[in-house]
């Protein structure tokens, strides 16, 4: 008589044993960690090459006295001399004029566009085509002006066959006419750039809010101006100071429409910047002119965002 206890070992000895597992290999945290920055480094790395490494060289080279030779250290006398340097504040004050003028009218002009084309689906189906002056380069768009108001003299045509003017419009002789002509090219291009940031705001917020104010009979244009664009504070600053900087560097518009002129009154800080290191070779005082711009810069953008963002949560 077979023995059950013998038979039941026999068949757990007679069955295959099970595969051996493959070992997993895990990644050490430390690894796991950085593989993020790793992968974000190469970029990183771009980046502080094409902007750390030349503030740093710019700060260094303000400096000295640099021309054709070795450089030669004067400490701050590059500084002080921009202190009473006019053609320098001149420079300051027209950056001044012309982007606060183009900077007000690109917020006003987008808002607008922003409050139709968020409510409005005609206008929503053909916002692209808001967005089509913000394709072309600087240059053509500067080309294109000196062409319509300078060079070829199709604004004055138009005016003089409507009866408006007898005569061509100087404009290269207006101080005004030409700081005008600047604010208009700038405009007519960047005011998409807010547009596009303005709409995706509004389309942001939460719709919940937008309903309650309708169930309160509030209409759009009040829902607009007592609760969306409150809100929209803090992105409204941050689009203008990132405009802003990018206008403090306008140089294709001057260099090609005005050169400056007349009588330096269209030059900007980045134009006399140009003026002073690749005209007439003074390097060093070019980069403290850089360096005291960059410095202005950074303190009324960080004044304007702190402000913004405090109102928005208070």
């Amino acid at each position: 008589m077979n023995n059950p206890s013998l038979s039941g070992a026999g068949a757990a000895q007679a069955a295959p044993a099970p595969p051996a597992k493959t070992p997993i290999r895990r990644r050490s945290k430390r690894l796991k960690a950085w593989f993020p920055y790793l992968l974000v480094a190469p970029a990183v790395l771009y980046l502080l090459m094409i902007t750390l490494y030349p503030g740093v060289y710019a700060i260094i080279q303000s400096f000295h006295a640099v021309k054709f030779g070795p450089w030669r250290w004067v400490g701050l006398e590059n500084y002080a001399t921009l202190l009473y340097d006019y053609q320098f504040w001149g420079a300051l004050w027209n950056t001044l004029v012309i982007g606060s003028i183009s900077l007000l009218l690109q917020c006003v002009i987008a808002l607008a566009l922003a409050y139709y084309a968020y409510r409005d689906k005609w206008v929503q189906g053909w916002r692209i085509i808001f967005l089509v002056p913000m394709l072309f380069m600087p240059s053509a768009v500067a080309f294109m002006f000196k062409l319509i108001f300078l060079d070829g003299r199709v604004f004055s045509d138009i005016l003089i066959r409507i009866g408006l003017i007898d005569g061509n419009l100087a404009i290269q002789s207006s101080i005004w006419m030409s700081r005008s002509l600047l604010i208009l090219a700038d405009v007519w291009q960047w005011t998409p750039f807010l547009f596009i940031i303005f709409v995706a705001a509004l389309q942001g917020q939460d719709e919940e809010i937008e309903e309650a104010a309708r169930l309160d009979g509030a209409t759009w244009p009040k829902i607009f101006w007592n609760i969306s664009l409150p809100l929209m504070r803090p992105v409204i600053a941050v689009a203008l100071v990132l405009r802003g900087i990018d206008i403090t560097t306008m140089f294709a518009n001057v260099f090609i429409v005005t050169k400056g002129g007349p009588a330096f009154g269209t030059e900007t800080i980045s134009f006399f910047i140009y003026r002073t290191g690749f005209k007439f070779f003074n390097f060093g005082y070019a980069s403290a002119a850089s360096v005291i711009m960059l410095a202005i810069t950074i303190i009324v953008a960080q004044v304007i965002v702190k402000r913004a963002f405090v109102s928005a949560r208070s």
